[in-house]
């Protein structure tokens, strides 16, 4: 009888593994997989517009190399930093989950990854699907740092429009004749407005329109009667652009990787830090076409008048020599804001059943935050060289925020954080006034330097009315939120009245985004629900602003679940 039992007792326990092992195995089967990727920073010789300089690239590519990935996907990004100076890589629009220790930006989420040293960046594209990218985020160094980042439906979902033929890449930023990060230092050093960039590009590129550069054009061969995705990214460091395709329309299908309802247009407006996807069919006369792009400017300050120049062309053929200068009246016109503002205003969310807009209807927390250019005074025994002989800043709220020594993030974590730095931003303007009414240079427009921060609770629905000023000078101002997506729920110019403009929200289905186009001497109302935990950046893309301090920081607090709290920062975490 104990042999009979021990018998039936191991084959109880064999049963027992082979069922345990099947489980975990079906786990395994059914578990993301891992994309792993290697980033090396380094110094690359690059000629553009008759100068050689060196410029700060990874893997030698400018721009950067592209990522490609499925939603759903854990990725791993191995960052080597082979310069002599710190360096961080930003995954611009990833929400990282539970994983604010990957987000990127230098002393807000972590400390910088130092020469010869490296960090591994390790999330997971969680619900997301669509055009994104990545770049540096210590300085100006995304200049030149940065690259595409592409989410792809799962293999059982499919795009919500028709069949594309190819997808394009386009990558729209700036090149300088000099050292950026020159021109940033003397930024800082003397309060100065900075040198406006030598050139636009496409993929790196300046085009025909500029010298030394009919070498430099991008050109891309496609077919006749087929139809392109063309995933457009804004990385410029400090203009808005438009962006069109001679003879051709553009169907917009996405924007900051969430679907919209489709529409068409001759061109669109793009600000830095956003996407924009859309389908361009090719069904004209065969030929060759300019792509361009030219900046959006509605401030009275100085700017590049010139415009980047790519082609594609119904032919294998390179172009023509003909067709290397022509007419750009297909682009609106440099300061076109009604324009601008129409092409916003078409931008709804796609709102199906299986991509529904989840906006919040109700919310539990509002601020309302002045977007300033401001000028100090010059201290003693120093030059500046801002306008009247003073210094430049920017603020929200009259706050200019100025990083730590350490990562903000670590410091709330371990519980070392001065706790009277958090919930101590002002929610609403310490002094009101007429925010967008006539300049007045006598008014006092010194800010408040520090790094004030809010904190709300797990979950919660918040709202920033973000208005922008006419302190110096109105300017439109591309704001990035870190760690979410939010809804525009409205813009609008002038002040922001609250019965008027809050009666006129879209509640039903406004633009998903990560980073919205607040119009020169206007605002714009955002919503979301606060549910990512950990400390979150909150930054004017415009890098020469956020240089003079337009930024906050939100902290997202820690929910009662353990899916809902801010997981440990890794073992090769970088020190400060």
């Amino acid at each position: 009888m104990e042999g009979h039992y021990m018998s039936g007792y191991r084959v109880f326990m064999v049963i027992l593994f082979l069922h345990a092992w099947f489980a975990t195995s079906v786990v395994l089967a059914r578990s993301s997989p891992t994309k792993r990727f290697n980033f090396t920073v380094e110094w690359r010789e690059v000629t553009r517009l008759c100068h050689t300089k060196r410029l700060l690239t990874v893997n030698g590519e400018y721009p950067g190399p592209t990522i490609d990935v499925h939603e759903g996907d854990r990725v791993e990004v191995v960052v080597f930093n082979n310069v002599e100076r710190n360096t961080t890589i930003h995954w611009h629009g990833i929400k990282q989950f539970r994983t604010g220790w990957a987000d990127g930006p230098a002393y807000i989420t972590q400390c910088p990854i130092r020469a010869n040293h490296s960090y591994t960046y390790r999330f997971k594209v969680t619900r997301q699907r669509g055009t994104l990218f990545w770049h540096a985020h210590l300085g100006w160094q995304r200049a030149s740092v940065h690259g595409a980042f592409i989410v792809r439906p799962r293999s059982s979902s499919s795009y919500p429009f028709p069949p594309v033929h190819a997808e394009v890449p386009i990558i729209l930023g700036e090149w300088w004749n000099v050292d950026t990060e020159a021109i940033e230092s003397d930024t800082i050093r003397y309060g100065s407005g900075p040198n406006v960039s030598d050139a636009y590009t496409i993929n790196g590129m300046p085009g025909p329109y500029y010298p030394c550069s009919n070498q430099d054009t991008f050109t891309h061969i496609v077919e006749h009667g087929k139809t392109y995705m063309l995933r457009i990214i804004n990385a410029a460091l400090n203009n808005e652009l438009f962006f069109a395709v001679e003879n051709h329309t553009l169907t917009v299908v996405e924007i900051d990787a969430a679907y919209v309802k489709p529409f068409a247009t001759s061109a669109i407006m793009i600000a830095p830090g956003q996407t924009t996807s859309v389908l361009v069919t090719t069904n004209t006369k065969p030929g060759t076409f300019m792509l361009a792009a030219r900046p959006y400017v509605s401030a009275t300050i100085p700017f590049n008048p010139t415009t980047a120049i790519g082609f594609i062309s119904y032919s294998t053929n390179r172009v023509p020599a003909s067709r290397e200068h022509g007419d750009l009246t297909f682009l609106p016109p440099m300061q076109d804001t009604a324009f601008a503002t129409q092409f916003s205003n078409n931008l709804r969310s796609l709102d199906s059943t299986e991509h529904p807009c989840k906006v919040p209807k109700e919310v539990d927390k509002r601020l309302f935050i002045t977007i300033s250019l401001n000028l100090q005074d010059c201290c003693s025994n120093c030059i500046c060289k801002g306008f009247t002989g003073k210094r430049f800043s920017a603020s929200m709220n009259n706050q200019s925020f100025t990083r730590p020594a350490t990562s903000i993030l670590e410091s709330y974590f371990k519980n070392t954080m001065d706790a009277k730095l958090i919930n101590s931003f002002p929610e609403r303007p310490p002094h009101p006034f007429n925010y967008t009414g006539p300049s007045t240079l006598d008014m006092k427009l010194n800010t408040e330097f520090g790094m004030r921060l809010v904190a709300v609770p797990h979950g919660t629905r918040l709202e920033f009315v973000l208005q922008d000023t006419s302190l110096v000078n109105a300017e439109n101002h591309p704001i990035h939120v870190h760690g979410h997506n939010f809804f525009v729920v409205g813009r609008g110019f002038g002040n922001f009245e609250e019965g008027r403009d809050r009666a006129g929200f879209n509640l039903v289905d406004p633009p998903e985004r990560n980073t919205v186009a607040v119009p020169s001497g206007g605002w714009a109302a955002i919503r979301f629900k606060a549910d990512n935990p950990g400390m979150w950046f909150v930054h004017c893309h415009l890098e020469t602003h956020t240089t003079w301090g337009l930024a906050m920081g939100f902290i997202v607090r820690d929910g009662p679940k353990a899916s809902q709290q801010l997981l440990p920062p890794p073992e090769d975490f970088p020190p400060c």
